[in-house]
């Protein structure tokens, strides 16, 4: 029963599947019969109007089948239509496409090109349809894609117009973007510049924070190819504009015109005014008629003070400036009471190598030279007396109100030491003195402030041979001294040492008499000799000739021997002594005994040949043999003489 009824299911499945296929079939036939009934001109008429240089015909001309020449031409054609586009130029490009990650620019080439989104961050208001410069970085990458860039372009734009301002002395604006040391960091175009802290202002910046932020006009002034480095400034612009301005204020300036300005910049050697668009100096000399030591000590920045214009130069528009000419000069005040003589009081405002200034009142100084600080004739360095800031009472010497120059004194205020001198230290007198200076000739010593001597180099030792007064004493050492001789009138003091003690040269004298040998030690060797040490601390000289020992050599230092005494000058305090002396003449002596010897034996021969011929005649033979034997000793002894 199932079988049947699938059965039954596929007849009905295979006899609708014909009849759809007779349905077709009947609809082909019957639509190829209404064709065959319409003519061609029948279906154009249906269509569209038709071009009128539309050619039904060319299917049969052949359409679409060139030859070579043909072909080349039309894709000569065909490529025009195209831009053409060469690595590193800057083209212009339209925007056709903006997304998230790119913008797609349409620069007439055969593909588009794609931009980083990140390179128009400064275009927020980018849009479809926009122009563009881009840079063209490569025609075409691995991926036939076309490679542009926005910031090289703006870069290389930027860097273009920058060089043009510096050939044109153009204006350009620039964005500062940050402090940096020194000055600010400029954003022209892309192009980060330096704006040196002396060219923001023609005065000068104490803060330059409050530019950052600022849309500024700058000029190029300086740019460096190599390392992509730009200079500007802003203080040019501003001089060109004051550059008018200062001609004209010069042009109406006068000397003694008294003139409002603003305190613009404070240095050591004074200070700048601005006068409203143009500057004078107003130098440390003419800002106080009293003592400063820098202007910041009566002036500030910013401050307003009247000035008064004491010179000028109108090419070179410098401007001198004056502020104590506008109150009256203080010596005008000075107490007419006040005359040579006077005791003044005041501060010391300035301390020198020569002297110090006493200021009496603001403006109003006098000198104390360094000789009128001390009655000593030792001068020191002032500095040993006073310093700045000390209160002092002085002596006026001399004053000149209409040159305005003052000398003053403070040794004055006590009593001069050289009063009563003859009394207190008389010729012979001994005292102690502390050395304060020496010089080649001898030695300077105080006995008392005031009271200075000389020891002269050869009243130092009656023994040693002093070449300078440094190898004796020091600075500060006190001695022992008797007063040789006193020049009141010219307060000279003439002083000795070695006076205290009896010249011992006297005894020395007796010691070291000429040829005595005594025993010394070498101390020191020279060209032309050498310092010998002798008993008592006697010190003698040995030239080099005499240094000469009998084997050979020559005495050295610290080697001991005897010496002879071959001169003694008291006078001179010299002694002159010789080591070689003593072995040659020890040696002269042995010759000459050898010689006396010799003398005396060939003279006893001498006389014994004379008696031999005296008794020849009396001779006999065996006489003759006894002669014989007599002359044979006498040659063998004269032989041996010899040998």
């Amino acid at each position: 029963m199932a079988k049947k009824q699938v059965a039954e299911k596929e007849l009905e499945a295979k006899t609708a599947e014909l009849q759809g296929a007779d349905a077709r079939l009947n609809q082909k036939e019957t639509i190829e019969s209404e064709a065959d009934s319409v003519s061609i001109e029948q279906i154009k008429s249906q269509l569209a109007t038709p071009d009128q240089d539309f050619d039904w015909d060319a299917d049969d001309k052949v359409f679409g089948n060139y030859n070579d020449e043909d072909r080349k031409k039309f894709e000569a054609m065909y490529t025009d239509t195209f831009n053409q586009i060469n690595q590193g130029e800057i083209i212009s490009g339209t925007v056709v496409s903006i997304n998230n990650k790119d913008v797609v620019l349409n620069v007439g080439f055969k593909s588009d090109g794609l931009v980083s989104a990140s390179e128009f961050r400064d275009l927020p208001d980018l849009k479809i349809g926009d122009k563009v410069d881009v840079f063209v970085e490569a025609p075409e990458d691995a991926n036939g894609q076309l490679i542009l860039s926005r910031k090289r372009a703006k870069t290389q734009r930027s860097w273009e117009l920058i060089n043009e301002a510096l050939d044109n002395d153009t204006i350009i604006n620039g964005f500062v973007k940050s402090r940096t040391k020194g000055g600010l960091i400029v954003d022209i175009m892309g192009v980060e510049a330096f704006l040196p802290g002396s060219q923001i202002d023609i005065k000068p910046i104490r803060d330059y924070d409050v530019y950052v932020g600022k849309t500024m006009e700058f000029k190029v002034v300086k740019i460096n190819h190599e390392f992509k480095n730009v200079v500007v400034s802003h203080k040019v612009l501003i001089e060109d504009d004051l550059e008018s301005q200062k001609s004209e204020i010069v042009s109406k300036l006068e000397k003694g015109q008294v003139l409002e300005g603003t305190v613009k910049n404070i240095t050591d050697f004074g200070v700048f005014i601005d006068l409203g668009g143009v500057d004078g100096l107003l130098h440390i000399t003419d800002i106080s008629w009293g003592r400063i030591e820098h202007p910041k000590e009566v002036l500030a920045l910013d401050q307003k003070i009247n000035v008064v214009v004491l010179d000028f130069d109108d090419e070179k528009k410098r401007i001198a400036l004056g502020l104590k000419q506008l109150t009256a000069h203080p010596w005008e005040n000075l107490d007419t009471a006040i005359q040579v003589g006077s005791k003044v009081k005041g501060k010391i405002v300035t301390v020198a190598d020569y002297g110090a200034f006493l200021e009496i009142i603001p403006g109003v100084e006098g000198l104390i030279h360094v000789s009128e600080m001390s009655w000593s004739q030792n001068l020191r360095s002032p500095q040993e007396f006073l310093k700045v800031g000390d209160e002092i009472e002085a002596e006026v010497l001399t004053l000149d109100r209409d040159e305005r120059k003052m000398s003053l004194g403070i040794k004055q205020l006590t009593q001069d030491p050289w009063q009563n001198v003859a009394e207190r230290y008389p010729v012979g007198s001994k005292h102690q003195a502390v050395v304060k200076n020496m010089t080649n000739f001898g030695v300077f010593v105080e006995i008392e402030e005031g009271i200075d001597g000389l020891i002269h180099i050869s009243d130092l030792s009656w023994s040693k041979k002093i070449n300078h007064p440094n190898e004796f004493t020091k600075v500060g050492d006190t001695l022992d001294v008797v007063v040789l001789e006193l020049d009141v009138d010219n307060r000279k003091l003439s002083l000795g040492h070695k006076q205290l003690e009896e010249n011992p040269w006297d005894t020395f004298e007796t010691i070291f008499t000429l040829d005595s040998i005594h025993q010394g030690t070498v101390i020191k060797v020279t060209d032309k000799g050498a310092v010998i040490a002798l008993p008592y601390g006697v010190e003698g000289f040995v030239p080099t000739k005499h240094m000469a020992k009998e084997d050979g050599t020559t005495l050295k230092a610290e080697e001991t021997a005897d010496f002879k005494i071959i001169e003694f000058n008291k006078d001179a305090k010299r002694i002159v002594v010789s080591h070689a002396r003593i072995w040659e003449e020890a040696k002269a002596e042995v010759v000459a005994e050898e010689r006396a010897t010799k003398k005396k034996e060939a003279k006893a021969a001498n006389t014994a040949v004379k008696k031999v011929k005296d008794s020849v005649e009396k001779s006999t033979l065996g006489d003759l043999d006894v002669l014989a034997q007599l002359k044979s000793q006498m040659e063998g002894e004269e032989k041996k003489a010899k040998g």
